[in-house]
């Protein structure tokens, strides 16, 4: 095993597994039958499973360049070919550092080709972020923009920088890289289903962001859950236009999107930025059938009159995901699209990440509830735990959701104490997320005790602003909690003990350290954080705090 691979390797678990306590009466699986899973296949393969039927199909839409299928497939080729040149090899990571483009759908899956492993940020990223993540992934070759290239630590062990426009002094141009290799110049692999393909950031249920170990077993597992069988969960054809605005960094987006629409031979609409109008005439002028959506997206569907100037009528699922979405808001969408199937999705990186979804998406489908999450997927387990206990809990008692599955992570990225500590010795995830499974198999989520922040569904550590808090001289002690928003569903605020400061003064300390949804909206100066005797911060004292603080009572 090389030393690049072993870094992927988790390590055994040293406890002796013990009978679980009352599980067997209360695991729930969905109303869908298991099928075969082809955990046999690499991702890559998967993926372009049904080319030999669709090369001459449209596959990426980027502007007015459109790739067909064969065209994705022969230049995902020629962009392994090249990146083998550049010293690529099995088991080594690259880091796609790219808004949503061709260019990133071509370097994820050159890397799958190659076994190597594929590790996506935000281009958002300021340079100290990045760099904590390049110091953990260790990438030989990172792709990305010219604008973004001075954000890179070439001290982390990057060999090699591509840019997909005009490379500056010491990078490569992507053109070059997929212009001169042979695709024949792919080399043959010995790559096994249990090996790394993607190392997206995650921080759990608490913590700073870890590496997040999804193997092709892994990935394949979770997009055949959903698009296999007789009756797919998620069904999706040929003549579907995916629409592809949230960021393909995002797992929800990577996988939902990218691995699902390859699977399926969908179009895959690419959207760079948001920005109203021109979503809806490109919505409209593609003829967009399938909409992944996070709920400030909804927001913006139901409230800007803009949308009423579009015909939206292609449009027939709509899945949100990335954070709880209302009732109301619901209701509103489908008030906006009556012709739409809409529905919820609900996941996390370290399940692979698809947990539940909504059933009203297979090919023959099943009613479905408002607010619902939908049914755990198929060929994996749902089990609702008391979180003190540890004890199951029968249909709908509220606790923590665990998951347990060939689709989960295999871990995290050399942290055994973080993997021990979610995924226990029966192999069963611990989400961190409240809820309950209903009489019809429904999953609901309530509450959660991870301390994870979700601002439009991207995750702030609280751990992480404090650790920056507690950089700052004149700051003593720091902790940070969320804040309920409208738009943003939450937005971080912090109680700080600090002297000679403002509440602008710690504000722009963070903002010039961290991507703009990390930045603190607001700042409470406090005498002392609350604690429990072990010193840990008393987060909910603080939440109910801040509650009294903006009811002004």
């Amino acid at each position: 095993m090389s030393e690049a691979s072993s870094r992927f390797e988790t390590e055994e678990k040293e406890e002796m597994s013990e009978t679980e306590r009352g599980t067997a009466a209360h695991i729930f699986k969905s109303k869908l039958p298991d099928i075969p899973l082809p955990n046999n296949l690499l991702l890559h393969t998967y993926c372009f499973l049904k080319l030999p039927e669709i090369a001459d199909r449209p596959c990426l839409i980027a502007g007015d360049k459109t790739y067909t299928y064969g065209d994705t497939h022969l230049l995902t080729r020629k962009v392994a070919a090249g990146m083998s040149k550049l010293g690529v090899r099995k088991g080594d990571v690259i880091m796609i550092l790219l808004p949503n483009s061709p260019e990133f759908v071509f370097s994820f899956m050159a890397a799958s080709m190659l076994g190597a492993v594929a590790t996506t940020a935000n281009p958002f990223y300021t340079a100290p972020e990045i760099s904590k993540q390049l110091a953990a992934a260790k990438p030989k070759l990172a792709v990305t923009l010219a604008a973004h290239v001075y954000k890179l630590d070439f001290d982390s062990g990057l060999e090699v920088v591509v840019t997909v426009d005009d490379p500056p002094e010491n990078c490569v141009s992507f053109a070059e890289v997929s212009a001169g290799a042979e695709e024949s110049g792919v080399p043959e692999e010995d790559i096994s289903a249990e090996d790394a393909v993607a190392l997206p950031f995650s921080s759990g249920t608490t913590g700073l962001a870890k590496g997040v170990v999804l193997t092709h077993k892994s990935l394949v597992s979770s997009v055949a859950q959903q698009m296999e069988g007789e009756n797919p969960n998620f069904y999706m054809t040929e003549d579907d236009v995916v629409l592809c605005v949230l960021p393909l960094f995002h797992v929800f987006a990577m996988h939902c999107v990218m691995m699902c629409a390859l699977r399926a031979g969908s179009a895959i609409l690419l959207i760079q930025k948001f920005e109203i109008r021109s979503l809806l005439e490109a919505i409209e002028r593609h003829r967009v059938s399938v909409a992944m959506v996070v709920p400030p997206l909804v927001v913006a569907l139901v409230k800007n009159p803009a949308v009423e100037d579009y015909d939206l009528s292609s449009i027939r699922i709509v899945m949100s995901g990335a954070a709880p979405l209302g009732q109301q808001l619901e209701e509103a969408l489908q008030n906006r699209l009556p012709n739409a199937i809409l529905g919820q999705g609900y996941g996390m990186t370290e399940a692979g990440p698809v947990v539940s979804m909504c059933l009203g998406f297979a090919k023959y489908p099943f009613p479905s509830k408002s607010g619902s999450c939908g049914s755990v997927v198929r060929n994996a387990e749902l089990k609702v735990i008391d979180p003190k206990t540890g004890y199951s809990l029968p249909r709908n008692h509220s606790g923590e959701i665990c998951i347990r599955g060939p689709q989960i992570m295999k871990g995290y990225l050399n942290d055994k104490k973080a993997t021990i500590a979610t995924i226990d010795v029966d192999g069963w995830l611990h989400t961190g997320d409240i809820g309950y499974v209903d009489d019809d198999d429904e999953v609901f989520l309530v509450d959660r005790i991870k301390e994870i922040i979700k601002f439009k569904g991207f995750q702030v550590p609280p751990a992480e602003i404090e650790d920056l808090l507690m950089s700052h001289p004149s700051i003593s002690d720091a902790a940070v909690v969320p804040q309920e928003d409208d738009v943003a569903g939450e937005v971080p605020v912090a109680f700080v003990v600090a002297f000679d400061l403002t509440e602008e003064d710690v504000k722009d300390f963070i903002a010039k350290q961290v991507v703009f949804y990390k930045r603190l909206r607001k700042v409470y100066f406090v005498h002392s954080i609350p604690k429990s005797q072990s010193g840990k911060i008393l987060r909910k004292e603080l939440i109910a705090k801040l509650v009294n603080i903006t009811q002004g009572t």
